[in-house]
């Protein structure tokens, strides 16, 4: 009778044992996914966030690059407003591929900051034109670049690429409207 109330005892020690271990594993798991999971949503959200920041930015860059094509008194300006619209149209297309690619939707038209310095740009003409456009392109890239850069840590391998291909052209116009700047 012993042996057979020791036999149950340690049976029921084994099966309480599995029993454990296995829902321990089931726990650390569960925990993993879940650490998986929310690490995916974040990277996700910030995929997102960078998306909408750089589309409503590209955007901006083409409507002011055709104000300065029509409102700018000088010709460097006007070309440079060419190379807004023809790049920037560019770079647009490419992130529209990207956000297309991971369900992101992209804005429908520039944000209410954008909105408000494309019109006060383009309530301006000839050298004032020139001067203020001018002045925004410089900060408008040196910001732009400072966000890629710091985006760069946070986002998927597509928009790293995005991000790779796109600098090169974002930091080519900043010189170009540091010499507009300064060519008054």
């Amino acid at each position: 009778m012993r042996l057979v109330c020791n036999m149950k005892t340690i049976t029921l020690i084994l099966t309480l044992g599995t029993a454990l271990t296995l829902s321990s594993a089931f726990g650390a798991q569960k925990e993993k996914a879940e650490t998986t999971t929310a690490s995916d949503s974040k990277a996700a959200a910030a995929d997102s966030a960078f998306i909408k920041k750089a589309a409503d930015g590209g955007m901006t860059e083409v409507e002011l690059g055709k104000i300065a094509e029509k409102n700018g008194s000088k010709d460097d300006v006007k070309m440079f407003g060419s190379h807004m619209v023809k790049d920037h149209g560019k770079a647009n297309d490419e992130l529209k591929d990207v956000a297309s690619k991971m369900n992101v939707t992209l804005p429908e038209k520039v944000s209410a900051e954008h909105q408000a310095k494309i019109d006060k740009l383009s309530k301006l003409s000839g050298a004032a034109f020139d001067t203020a456009y001018a002045k925004e392109m410089v900060a408008s890239h040196e910001k732009t670049i400072a966000n890629f850069e710091t985006a760069k840590a946070k986002v998927g391998e597509d928009l790293k690429k995005f991000i790779d291909n796109t600098l090169p052209v974002i930091k080519e116009h900043l010189e170009m409207a540091k010499k507009m700047q300064t060519a008054k």
